[in-house]
């Protein structure tokens, strides 16, 4: 049987077709899957969707018509699965519940501390030798308050790289964690948590009860200048009310991995193309703003993970076998 893969990366294709020899023949297409795209599926029962895939339902029924029944999603969230529609066409979905939480956690601060050391600023004075600090000063972590909110794996493993850099830490989530806890971590409700730290960072999924959990208000809440982080989910942040505060000159620094609009631009080549998204075209001229194209999963040992645990659930869909990646179950 051959298994159809889509917006597969070119790093991430020799990790994807070893991982599926010996079980499946895989041909991996690097054009993201979405209503264009879908009649290319047809005659492949399973198919596998990268992050920024549209299965909503008209992509979903041209899936079905085409004889797919099967879709292994290589990533955890699923907020662009059309979950109701895919159970009313009996189709299987399937997603990659757990990978490194390390990988984003550490890309979080990658982003933390280029904001805050000005990095990118320095780097680029430097490549025309200009060595002069001036407007480069950041500020010791040491000491500082880090807000998480959601404490999960990746929250939790946020926490323990701040705890070693010796801050504070608030969180807030609907459950504590006690390895948080044990960390010295107060939980706090969110508006005490973004009136309280020095840093903010984002590690909860996108659900319509988090949708622009960072609002108008929420930003206003925020301190002058904090340091505001987004590695989960594009849509957590109102990224129109964002750009309203910093043209007023808040935040030490913004690191947003992710944009509530990414779908059609990350991932792909648009460096010929006039951006015709006027909020993220003015996002990136903001100098304490760092943006980066949904990269903080991406180190070999996540990407295996997700590769890995995406075989599986083809062979589980197979066997007729459910597990917790199970999302829409075998009809």
């Amino acid at each position: 049987m051959e298994i159809l893969a889509f917006g597969v990366q070119a790093d991430e294709k020799p990790l994807i077709e070893q991982a599926f020899h010996g079980h499946d023949e895989v041909r991996c297409l690097d054009v993201f899957l979405n209503e264009v795209t879908a009649p290319i599926a047809a005659g492949h029962e399973i198919v596998s969707s990268s992050v920024n895939a549209d299965l909503g339902a008209d992509v979903l029924e041209i899936l079905a018509a085409g004889g797919t029944r099967m879709v292994a999603q290589r990533s955890t969230g699923f907020n662009n699965i059309d979950l109701d529609t895919a159970g009313r066409l009996g189709m299987t979905i399937a997603r990659v519940s757990y990978y490194s939480p390390y990988s984003v956690a550490e890309f979080a601060w990658t982003l933390a501390m280029a904001v805050n050391r000005r990095i990118v600023r320095a780097s680029t004075r430097t490549r025309d030798f200009d060595f002069r600090l001036n407007g480069l000063m950041g500020r010791d972590m040491h000491g500082r308050t880090a807000g998480v909110l959601g404490t999960g794996k990746i929250g939790e493993a946020f926490a323990r790289i701040a705890h070693g850099f010796g801050m504070r830490l608030l969180g807030w989530d609907v459950a504590e964690n006690p390895a948080c806890t044990a960390l010295g971590m107060r939980y706090v409700d969110k508006e005490e948590l973004l009136a309280g730290s020095d840093l903010v960072t984002l590690h909860v999924p996108l659900m319509p009860e988090t949708r622009h959990l960072i609002d108008a208000a929420a930003l206003k809440t925020m301190r002058d200048d904090a340091i505001l982080l987004n590695s989960s989910r594009g849509g957590l942040v109102d990224t129109a009310a964002l750009v309203t505060e910093l043209r007023a000159g808040r935040f030490t620094g913004v690191g947003l991995d992710v944009y509530e609009a990414e779908a059609g631009l990350f991932f792909l080549d648009k460096s010929l193309e006039a951006i015709a998204d006027d909020t993220l075209a003015r996002l990136v001229t903001f100098p304490n703003v760092l943006v980066t194209s949904h990269q903080a999963y991406y180190t070999e040992d996540a990407v295996g993970q997700i590769v890995d645990a995406t075989v599986k659930n083809v062979l589980d869909y197979r066997a007729g076998r459910r597990s917790e990646n199970v999302l829409v179950p075998r009809s």
